[in-house]
């Protein structure tokens, strides 16, 4: 007998249609994709039901389980304007709404679709070519000067420039009429968004439902994207240019697709802070030295992008860049000056442009906008005002609509009156448009298929073939079924666009040919910033293991309470006292003010120090604080780190979190610890054996050194002392976990001087300083130099000294003030790695130009 699910019979498939479809209304007087006017289903999207009614209900979910922990795993998240917590880099993020019904697209349709996008590409980008370079179409009277020089987005110091306003992505907002007809609701031009959703999209609801991509033969993406990176290859001078993709930063609102994107197609991710202008051209600063930037592709707003020319109050652009424009030393796509025909105040103008520009009428027209800057279009605005949708006719026009477009008939009489008086007072900042009645395609929820409004966002390329437009996109749709207009904020999901064809479809990679492949064993350039990165993560990693162990050692001994012992007390005593210098713990003062001191509940006060030094965020030595930090660190070099490097933070997160109010008992905290000590070692074990060694697994192994060897010379500081009882010692070998080796090689217990050679001298101990300091020399020695002198520089130097007093040092001579000795000296060595390898580094080293590339 088959099983339920497998091979269901007609009659059971037939009734999971009917509860899919039970209930399914359109809305009145609106377009639906699933359901046609005759009340049937649209024959597109038959096959998809077809398949989804061959999964049992249980399936079905477990099918959406896994699309959506895709989307956890991976990190994919989004942050609506507004939602930044502080300077907390990961609060504020949202997970990416993923619908798990796609949108489907006969491939007939979608070439008219595909045609319309591509041709009003064309024309924008003709007519940026017109506004900065001769001007006609202002001449001739076809659009209003004041258009273009009213919008904050036109860039007077590239008027001129070559590329100025060149247009490499467009993205095009459709919503389809009641008639069925597609609109154009909004075009993209400044620094276009969701190509990385549409494809993460695609990704989630493949693994959700691979045979139907088979089955249904729906269009793959990876073309689009290999003809995007090819124009921008094209668009520049030297055959293996350097692409820079530039971001806002961790804080923007799609960072994560930035990160996403800089991975999936080899580009190097920068902020404004790693590019310097040197001889007229655009730099990266690397950690060997500056090397040149040909191309960038910006994904913030063109007056942002120069603080010398544009907005001097930018912290996100590069000083000069404006300049290299106009030499023609590097380009940028899109232009800096490309968001002036984002401008509604355009749309109105735009039919006849197209017909002077292109000799064509539109494919896909927009829809009807009335720019109030004119006064027969104004008067008509008022007239009809609460039939209309007014908008900002600009971006940051203000004008009251800084949320965006308002039904005018929606607003109380007092603000539709105050509304009038404005445009009246000033009508080139506003414009009037027809009110939208959006479409609607199904969701699932509830067990059955819903119909919701949407919008569709369509991407298309400048490749070395002309303009290319992605089959498919993304699909964005309102939880509310009267929206009419939608957009990435809360009670929105976003689902994929099934293009379908009546052929097998060609599979597509982005990889080129195996004789177009140039063979290289070196990842790229590392800019500085993501060294500082890294080496900070490593750092972060390993302070957060050194707290680990601290808290499993003394809560070992808590929980072994030898009474026979007489240096137990004081074993327990030193290692809670090591927590609260470290700042992992408070001391019984601060336990008393945070309501955890002993007589409250009988928790004893180590305990209650252990129990904040693993869970408590606030105290900034924690384990919790320190993996925070650890994520945090890791959220801005995101596209350098594999998805299960950044799982891991996530499960880190999850055991070092405590409901409020609970306190743990002493075996739970150990074990918490013990499991967090586990996870630990699985990102080492991904560091040392999935990443390259390249200069960036260097500087995190670098981090992970220092830290390592500046926390073995504090145990050893407070446990390893002249008088220091065998209890004391043990511990220093937990906190080390060097125990085992030190048990394989004494057989009597625990004694001052054989402990300190194998953790401190011992180079073959890996958890001894001697250890850390050798692999510290190796890696530095390996990191590139800037100078060509036969000098060596003060990393070097300093390690190579830190090296002679490791092996020259005797167990027996050692003691407090040698051993702080050596913590200082590594000290040394991670700040001076940090003034010749990082971006604080602005003297005269960090402004050569040796190496540049």
């Amino acid at each position: 007998m088959a099983l339920q699910g497998r091979s269901p019979s007609a009659r059971t498939r037939t009734e999971r249609r009917n509860v899919l479809l039970a209930g399914y209304r359109p809305l009145p007087g609106v377009h639906d994709e699933l359901i046609g006017r005759d009340g049937q289903v649209r024959p597109q999207w038959e096959p998809f039901l077809a398949e989804w009614c061959a999964l049992s209900p249980e399936e079905l979910i477990q099918r959406f389980g896994l699309a959506d922990r895709h989307v956890h795993d991976t990190g994919v998240s989004y942050r609506v304007h507004g939602d930044l917590d502080g300077q907390d880099l990961t609060a504020g993020e949202r997970a990416w709404p993923l619908s798990h019904v796609p949108l489907v697209i006969t491939g007939a349709e979608w070439a008219t679709i595909a045609a319309g996008v591509a041709q009003r590409a064309h024309l924008l980008g003709t007519l940026l070519d017109d506004i900065y370079g001769p001007g006609e179409m202002i001449a001739n009277g076809l659009l209003p000067a004041s258009v273009v020089t009213g919008s904050a987005d036109y860039l007077r110091p590239l008027q001129g420039a070559p590329g100025g306003g060149a247009l490499q992505l467009y993205a095009a907002d459709l919503g389809r009429g009641p008639d069925g007809r597609w609109w154009v609701l909004q075009d993209r031009t400044q620094a276009p968004s969701g190509t990385g959703y549409a494809l993460e999209n695609r990704l989630a609801l493949s693994r959700a439902f691979p045979d139907m991509f088979r089955t249904m033969n729906i269009e793959r993406l990876a073309a689009f994207f290999q003809g995007f990176r090819a124009g921008l290859v094209a668009s520049s001078k030297r055959v293996e240019p350097r692409i820079c993709l530039l971001t806002p930063g961790p804080l923007n609102e799609s960072y994560f697709e930035q990160t996403y994107l800089a991975r999936y197609l080899g580009f190097l991710l920068v902020e404004g802070g790693d590019l310097i202008m040197r001889e007229g051209r655009v730099h990266v600063r690397t950690i060997a030295g500056l090397k040149r930037a040909d191309v960038i592709w910006r994904r913030i707003d063109g007056d942002f992008a120069d603080p010398l020319e544009l907005n001097a109050h930018s912290a996100l652009g590069v000083a000069g860049l404006v300049q290299a424009v106009r030499q023609g030393s590097v380009h940028i796509a899109n232009g800096l000056g490309s968001g002036v025909v984002e401008a509604r105040a355009l749309m109105g103008f735009l039919p006849a442009l197209g017909e002077k520009l292109l000799g064509e009428e539109m494919i896909l027209p927009n829809v009807a906008t009335w720019w109030c800057g004119q006064p027969r279009e104004r008067a008509a605005v008022l007239d009809r005002l609460d039939e209309m949708s007014i908008a900002p006719a600009f971006r940051s026009a203000g004008g009251g609509l800084d949320t965006g477009p308002v039904v005018a008939a929606d607003l109380p009489p007092r603000e539709r009156d105050a509304l009038r008086a404005r445009i009246e007072a000033r009508g080139m900042d506003y414009v009037g448009q027809e009110v939208v009645r959006l479409s609607t395609t199904p969701v699932f929820q509830n067990g059955h298929l819903e119909p919701r409004p949407m919008t569709l966002r369509v991407f298309a390329a400048n490749t070395p073939d002309g303009w290319k437009v992605m089959p498919g996109g993304f699909c964005r749709i309102s939880d509310e079924p009267d929206a009419r207009a939608v957009s990435m904020r809360s009670g929105v999901r976003s689902s994929d666009v099934w293009v379908t064809s009546d052929a097998p479809v060609e599979q597509v990679t982005l990889l080129p040919t195996a004789d177009r492949i140039t063979i290289r064993r070196v990842t790229g350039t590392l800019p500085s910033r993501a060294a500082d990165n890294l080496f900070w993560l490593g750092r972060y990693l390993e302070r957060t293991e050194a707290t680990l162990r601290l808290v499993r050692a003394l809560l070992g001994r808590l929980i072994d309470a030898d009474v026979t012992n007489p240096a137990r007390p004081d074993t327990v005593r030193r290692l809670a006292n090591i927590l609260v210098a470290w700042g992992a713990a408070p001391n019984a003062k601060g336990l008393a003010s945070k309501g955890r001191g002993p007589a409250v509940g009988k928790v004893s006060p180590a305990l209650a120090q252990a129990t904040a030094a693993l869970y408590d965020a606030a105290e900034y030595g924690s384990a919790r604080a320190n993996v925070g930090e650890a994520r945090r660190t890791a959220s801005v070099i995101r596209e350098r780190l594999s998805i299960d490097a950044w799982r891991l933070f996530g499960d880190l997160l999850r055991q070092l979190t405590l409901e409020p109010g609970r306190q743990p008992s002493e075996g739970e905290v150990y074990e918490v610890a013990d499991r967090a000590l586990k996870t630990l070692a699985a990102f080492s074990g991904l560091s040392q054996e999935n990443m390259v060694r390249g200069p960036g697994w260097r500087f995190l192994d670098i981090g992970r050194r220092i830290e390592r060897g500046i926390a073995t010379c504090r145990f050893a500081r407070h446990f390893a002392e002249t008088t220091a009882p065998s209890d004391g010692l043990d511990a220093l070998l937990d906190l080390t976990d060097s125990q085992i080796t030190y048990r394989s090689r004494y057989m009597v217990g625990a004694s001052l001087q054989p402990v300190l050679d194998l953790v401190m001298l011992d180079p073959y101990n890996p958890r001894s300083v001697a250890f850390q300091v050798d692999r510290l020399d190796t890696e530095i020695r390996d990191l590139p130099s800037l100078t060509e002198d036969g000098m060596l520089e003060a990393p070097r130097r300093l390690i190579l000294k830190l090296a002679a007093e490791c092996r020259t040092a005797e167990a027996s001579r050692l003691d407090r003030a040698s051993i702080l000795l050596f913590e200082q000296l590594l000290m040394g060595v991670s700040s001076a790695i940090a003034d010749r390898y990082f971006l604080q580094n602005s003297g005269p080293e960090g402004s050569r130009l040796t190496g540049i590339a």
